[in-house]
């Protein structure tokens, strides 16, 4: 414990600078697996009409 009387998390030492991700963390941007899906085929189908028209 340090002098204020808090925790601190160590890693062990095999870590060697590896990044330690949290689970918590929340993206500004979530998108759901229909939207994905639904702006990749209209981005296939904008590449095809411009390939055919363009």
């Amino acid at each position: 414990m340090n002098s204020k009387g808090q925790r601190r998390f160590r890693l062990p030492a095999s870590y060697g600078g590896l990044i330690r991700y949290f689970e918590d963390y929340k993206s500004k941007i979530e998108l759901k697996p229909d939207h994905v899906i639904f702006f990749t085929v209209l981005l296939i189908l904008v590449v095809l009409f411009l390939h055919f028209y363009g």
